[in-house]
């Protein structure tokens, strides 16, 4: 993956976002069949986990955590749920509060930061899995893992024998302004806020005056979002505090199990000026920042694609952490 090569039709990162969103193959033949499970949580609410059994007792366990408004229905979720299946791997991906396409009972949502949610969900798997558990974040579940892993410290390799982060927003300070303004804020933004911003009212509408409705209806950036709603119902003072304590950056080297941070240059919305250096991220982080393959996309170049390289190569490092 590091020397990664995006194809000649395919130039630059938001091609190379967009298209295997939207365009690519995503497995060939049939997908593995998920199976729901609705796990209580210790604050009255729940998540969905979807699974999909592996070869044997003994095969290992992928769990995937995805991205903003992601779902087991997303591309990158598919092919890595296929490349798991086709490794006789086990697969679990929990749905961040929310997302499961039903609205979940709390008054909260999720966030970058949700270190806390994703230790409960990783230690409830360890629990009836014999087998080498490895996890994977995608994009804001990535960041929240990476929380979770420096959080946790001696304590995560009892829990996980690897950890990988996609295209993962580290420094969310930098990540927000870039998706926030240009080409990113008409595109992006307002394709994530067109989802969130429904489903914040209709927690409004489940718990009234949890938060001010003008200023959310009012809200045409990631930044205005987060400081009327993610930020306040997640016990952070706004957008600034969210962002700056919610960031993994610049607590990489208190990570202790294997962990791999991938990420393109050419991300439209993960600057690449706002990256760890290798210097920075202790001897337990692998950095692999190839030149292409933009937000969660590294499409092979094949027309019209698919993006099977992408779980291939990172369950190829986590079979393997080097």
């Amino acid at each position: 993956m590091q020397g990664f090569s995006a194809p000649w039709w395919l130039p630059g990162g938001n091609a190379q976002t967009i298209w295997p969103a939207l365009f690519s193959r995503r497995h060939p033949g049939d997908l593995p069949a998920l199976r729901r499970e609705r796990w209580s949580t210790p604050d009255g609410d729940f998540v969905d986990v979807d699974f999909a059994d592996a070869a044997s007792t003994a095969a290992p366990l992928l769990v995937l955590f995805h991205g903003l408004e992601g779902s087991s229905g997303s591309h990158y979720a598919q092919a890595f749920a296929h490349q798991a299946g086709a490794l006789g791997w086990g697969f679990a991906l929990p749905h961040f509060r929310g997302c499961s396409g039903e609205l979940n009972h709390a008054p909260r949502a999720y966030h970058s930061g949700d270190f806390e949610e994703i230790g409960w969900i990783l230690e409830r798997l360890r629990a009836r899995c014999a087998a080498p558990l490895h996890a994977v974040g995608i994009s804001l579940g990535g960041n929240a893992l990476l929380r979770w892993a420096e959080e946790a410290g001696d304590t995560a390799s009892r829990i996980a024998a690897a950890v990988a982060a996609v295209s993962s927003p580290v420094d969310l300070a930098a990540s927000g302004a870039a998706i926030d303004r240009g080409f990113n804020r008409r595109v992006y933004a307002r394709m994530f806020l067109r989802s969130m911003k429904p489903k914040a009212l209709a927690k409004l509408a489940q718990h009234p005056g949890l938060f001010n409705r003008e200023r959310l209806l009012a809200a045409r950036t990631i930044y205005a979002f987060d400081d009327v709603f993610t930020a306040p119902l997640h016990g952070f003072r706004g957008t600034d505090d969210y962002w700056s304590r919610a960031s993994a950056k610049p607590h990489l080297a208190r990570i202790r199990v294997p962990t791999l941070v991938l990420n393109a240059l050419n991300d439209p919305f993960v600057p690449a000026s706002s990256l760890p250096a290798p210097a920075a991220v202790g001897q337990n982080v692998r950095l692999w920042q190839p030149a292409h393959g933009g937000h969660v996309g590294f499409p092979d170049g094949r027309f019209p694609g698919h993006v099977l390289h992408l779980p291939q190569a990172v369950l190829a490092w986590l079979k393997s952490p080097r």
